[in-house]
């Protein structure tokens, strides 16, 4: 398997991140679960339950487990509510003018298909478990090194997807694991207010398929010539 602690090390030295990066495994079954993982005893959102992993927490979260409607419909655990469907939910908030745009931003959020069992989290050190993406919570310092190294390969240019709203169960976990491709929120209302993510602090979400690669250009892009120390 993957050597996690040797990427959550790097990581974690190198781009100087307070707390560890994220495991997150979206378990299509209970037999998907990994042995020994106990399910989480309080009812939280997804965006806290990423931030007790990185805090050093492992456990499991069935739908029952997930306090935030919107957060379980996008990651798939859960149909989406009525009130989050007509566009009423973000209009009330005050998120936006109009019903309609409201319902424009839902009806463009990325969102997994009902099929998800459970969600899994663990640092990233200690996941016994193949996870689906990672999360990680970092100033925007740490972000741009981490941006650097998504492009260090084969150049480009990034196309971050978000709207201010689910950063860490849309932008951070399901657009990642629908399209294979890390990605870069600013976060949300909800996430700061919940979450333990500060007011310094961005998120990013990477495949799993491409820490390996994202750890040993992280390593070259903060030793460069050209990067400020």
């Amino acid at each position: 398997m993957t050597d996690y602690a040797k990427i959550s090390a790097t990581l974690k030295e190198a781009l100087h991140l307070t707390g560890s990066p994220v495991a997150v495994k979206l378990a299509s079954s209970p037999e998907q679960i990994p042995a020994g993982i106990p399910e989480i005893e309080e009812t939280v959102r997804h965006c806290r339950m990423v931030s007790l992993a990185r805090e050093g927490k492992i456990f499991f979260a069935p739908d029952a487990k997930h306090q935030c409607g919107g957060g379980a419909w996008v990651l798939g655990l859960r149909e989406i509510g009525p009130s989050m469907d007509s566009g009423e939910h973000y209009l009330k908030l005050g998120k936006y003018s109009s019903l309609g745009a409201s319902k424009r931003t839902v009806y463009t959020v990325p969102a997994l298909p009902l099929s998800t069992y459970a969600t899994v989290y663990a640092p990233l050190e200690k996941a016994t478990f193949v996870p689906d993406v990672v999360i990680i919570f970092a100033n925007p310092f740490a972000m741009l090194k981490l941006a650097q190294s998504t492009l260090f390969r084969l150049g480009g240019r990034l196309y971050p997807e978000f709207a201010g709203i689910q950063s860490i169960c849309s932008d951070a976990t399901a657009y990642v694991y629908q399209n294979g491709e890390p990605n870069f929120s600013l976060g949300c209302d909800g996430s700061r207010k919940f979450s333990g993510i500060s007011d310094e602090e961005m998120v990013a979400g990477l495949p799993a398929e491409r820490l390996e690669e994202l750890a040993e250009a992280v390593l070259k892009v903060t030793t460069a010539p050209g990067s400020k120390k």
